[in-house]
């Protein structure tokens, strides 16, 4: 057991990180790699791959990731700041040089190959994006002479562009979410907010008439005899499978020729052969980080603090809801990973940026008070360092 009086680094992060936090995002990695064993065989398979080929891999990448989680949560305020302007840099070079390098799959070019390895830069981008909106708009606040509300317009509109030329409008349109959203939570006037509204229905209309593959996605959706549904049926079938407790591990035939069961579709994999009581289960945990997460920036004094640890977790929160309402086919298919959850390096590694940031901003920090005339020390979840 570690003292109270010892103070080492690890004592101290011991001590101030929210354990309740912290199990939940540990309990969706190893989740990650337990579900792997039941949605990546078959597409293995299919593809003439060793049988646990994906499992093998969810599980190599889970070390790097837990270690990135981990050594996040270290962070003072100051050091995330700095860390997610290197990453905003670093992503944004790699998705200039994808756009030109990159490998093309299914009419995008979202992955770039370095040292071996595919990656998907606009994952490292999103919560690096979402931390350095977050201080723009509390220096803005701090001292009217900063145009941090200018700067962060013109971020997102740099960022929504190479996003939309690669093109990944469901990934763009997440980022506009979560950007309103830190508006909103930034107090912006009513007016402003419907303004935002009109914009972002524009957005989605224009999307509709001059991206074909958006305008195939919506129509499909909303007519499923307009184009093929083989893999959003296929989902709900697997649904309809597993019932309430599931056909048992292994025993799902369904998901053997769900294309994509391993990544976008997992969840209906999860609920063929574990049933909906797990499906609710996991949908828990998500919103308890959700939940969570929101009540720890409510009660941060420090704008920069309250504004990126909200915004991480709408983006957390978001990314996972749209993930599970194409699976369940409430909206069109977006092609969104579930966070910790779906196979995949790139976004194994950027969740687990969102979860170590979140908890380094959610940590237990000393702020002085004055109370009846002495100074005393509270803890309040960040301060600026």
């Amino acid at each position: 057991m570690v003292s109270r009086a010892d103070r080492s680094r690890f004592a101290e992060w011991l001590w101030t990180v929210d354990h309740y936090l912290l199990a939940a995002f540990l309990l969706l990695m190893f989740g990650g790699v337990v579900l792997s064993f039941a949605a990546s065989p078959p597409v293995a398979e299919r593809i003439g791959v060793e049988t646990f080929f994906f499992v093998k891999r969810q599980a190599l990448f889970l070390v790097p990731a837990i270690c990135i989680m981990l050594a996040g949560s270290l962070m003072t305020p100051r050091m995330v700041r700095r860390m997610a302007l290197l990453v905003f840099v670093i992503a944004l070079v790699l998705m200039v040089a994808t756009l030109f390098l990159g490998m093309e799959a299914k009419g995008s070019r979202r992955w770039i190959y370095i040292l071996g390895f595919s990656l998907q830069p606009s994952e490292f981008l999103k919560p690096a994006f979402v931390v350095l909106i977050a201080f723009l708009l509390s220096e803005s606040g701090r001292r009217r002479e900063v145009p941090g509300v200018l700067f962060a317009v013109l971020l997102f509109a740099m960022c929504a562009a190479l996003l939309i030329a690669q093109p990944d409008f469901g990934q763009t349109m997440l980022l506009g979410m979560v950007w309103a959203s830190l508006f909103f939570l930034n107090g912006l006037p009513w007016f402003a907010i419907a303004g935002l509204g009109v914009a972002g229905v524009g957005g989605l209309t224009a999307a509709y008439f001059f991206l074909p593959h958006v305008t195939g996605r919506v129509n499909r959706f909303l007519d499923p005899s307009t184009g093929d549904t083989y893999q959003i049926d296929t989902a709900m079938e697997a649904f309809l499978a597993g019932g309430w407790f599931g056909r048992g591990p292994g025993e799902g035939t369904v998901k053997r020729i769900l294309p994509d069961s391993h990544t976008d579709f997992i969840f209906a994999v999860v609920a063929e052969e574990f049933g909906i009581i797990i499906c609710l289960f996991l949908v828990s945990i998500f919103a308890f980080i959700v939940i969570r997460g929101l009540s720890h920036a409510s009660r941060d004094q420090d704008a920069f603090g309250r504004l990126a640890t909200a915004g991480l977790v709408v983006l957390f929160g978001l990314q996972a809801t749209i993930n599970l309402a194409v699976n369940l086919n409430l909206i069109p298919a977006k092609g969104m990973t579930l966070p910790f959850i779906s196979y995949g390096g790139s976004s194994l590694m950027s969740s687990a940026m969102v979860a170590g940031t979140i908890l380094a901003l959610t940590r237990k920090r000393p702020r002085p008070s004055q109370g009846d005339g002495v100074t005393v020390s509270r803890l309040s979840p960040s301060s600026l360092m």
